[in-house]
């Protein structure tokens, strides 16, 4: 969500001792960031956040008093999976922490670095509490601040409920993952919500019509979710100079030194394709290196690569018997570049602007690879940046809008149409 967040004033509520949140969050990178957060003044406040720290926090004050601080035992640094968060609120519990308990993933946490509720029973929650003043903000702080950078999917509030995980999601019975319930059957009370259907709406389909209200910035759709995570490019296998915005789908260079990057998923057996927007000015080159790379190397990510460069040539590193082609096919700052990776028959096409990229003296449109041992990658220099979607449905912020294109199986949102039997790289198209 990066600059964006949400906002909606609270009334009354039905019952200010129960109450629970559950979302699907996707968290990009590491630092303070706000899940949600309701804000009186600076001694009456309440939020669920990313600590700096790694963990995930549960934090409430009342009159400047602590009523309570959950901090996890366990970090996050799942860049590409998506987590389900809930926090359930029952102060009617003789128990004192058990007046708040949190759920990752359908698991009741138990190891925490911190865990204090110093509440008293039957007592009002901070989260619940509203006045003239207070309002629930989702994605950042009151300043606002803290901004959550990553992805969030069916953002529910029961108002005066108490709920565990499962009634929110439930155990695949083949893969034994948790997944998602995307119509629950569960009463929202008079605050209660349900937004981030599906989409970027913050539309209320609880029937409530509490509706929420974006600030700060564009809220983007993409078709990532969590019952179908897309590939993005991996900050914690790329270079130190590598700046990553935009849900890890935009990267970019500034400094003088070749950095490389990653995607963070590899392709399976069969047929892939990806799209990059070129931006920035800079050197750049994109196309598949092995993924026994560290992307943090950058000669380790040349040694195996086979990428399409902005010079227009083809480089081909390691390949016994093909040396590097020279296409005449430049490319620079506001074209597209299209990958389609055939890991079955070992063949690489790249397309500009929709038109696959040849040899010059030939009709040849694809460079053979050894075996399907690859990864989606890019090496940027000097200002370089790319853009990727890999399915999303956007390149950076920018939203496809007008006449698109899905991969085989009615996968993923293209600006131009994918090679005949060609999916997009995500935990769906893997299984195509």
């Amino acid at each position: 969500m990066a600059s964006t967040y949400l906002s909606r004033t609270t009334v009354t509520p039905t019952n200010g001792q129960k109450g629970t949140f559950s979302t699907w969050v996707r968290v990009d990178k590491v630092g303070a960031q706000k899940i949600m957060i309701n804000y009186s003044d600076s001694t009456n406040y309440s939020y669920i956040r990313f600590h700096p720290s790694k963990f995930l926090q549960c934090y409430a004050t009342l009159s400047d008093s602590v009523v309570n601080n959950y901090k996890t035992e366990r970090f996050f640094l799942d860049f590409n999976g998506w987590y389900h968060i809930v926090v359930r609120i029952d102060t009617t519990q003789a128990t004192a922490t058990d007046r708040l308990r949190l759920y990752v993933n359908g698991e009741l946490q138990t190891a925490y670095d911190t865990q204090t509720y110093s509440g008293s029973q039957n007592a009002q929650h901070p989260i619940l509490i509203a006045s003239a003043t207070n309002n629930h903000r989702i994605g950042a702080d009151e300043g606002p601040a803290d901004y959550f950078n990553g992805l969030m999917s069916h953002f529910h509030f029961c108002d005066g409920y108490s709920y565990d995980a499962s009634a929110f999601g439930e155990t695949d019975a083949t893969t034994g993952e948790w997944k998602i319930n995307t119509s629950p059957s569960v009463t929202y009370g008079t605050n209660g919500f349900f937004i981030l259907k599906d989409g970027n709406s913050v539309t209320d389909q609880s029937g409530n019509s509490n509706n929420f209200t974006v600030g700060g910035g564009t809220l983007t759709k993409t078709e990532d979710c969590p019952s179908n995570v897309f590939a993005t490019m991996n900050p914690l296998s790329a270079g130190s100079d590598m700046a990553f915005t935009f849900g890890n789908t935009g990267i970019r260079n500034d400094v003088s030194t070749w950095n490389s990057g990653l995607s963070t998923i590899a392709p399976a057996t069969g047929k892939y394709y990806w799209e990059v927007y070129v931006h920035g000015g800079g050197d750049n080159n994109t196309g598949v290196s092995l993924s026994s790379a560290y992307g943090g190397t950058h000669s380790e990510v040349d040694a195996g690569r086979i990428v399409y460069s902005r010079n227009g040539y083809i480089y081909r590193e390691g390949l016994s018997g093909q040396s590097n082609v020279t296409t005449g096919v430049t490319y620079g700052d506001g074209d597209y570049i299209g990958v389609a990776f055939d890991t079955e028959n070992g063949i690489l096409t790249f397309y500009k602007n929709g038109t696959a990229v040849t040899n010059g003296s030939t009709t040849d449109t694809s460079f053979l690879r050894s075996n399907n041992e690859y990864i989606a990658q890019c090496g940027l220099y000097n200002g370089g940046e790319f853009r990727f979607n890999f399915g999303n449905g956007a390149f950076g912020s920018t939203q496809l809008t007008g006449t698109t294109y899905q991969g085989d199986g009615n996968i993923g949102i293209f600006k131009y149409d994918p090679p005949t039997g060609f999916t997009a790289l995500s935990t769906k198209g893997l299984n195509e």
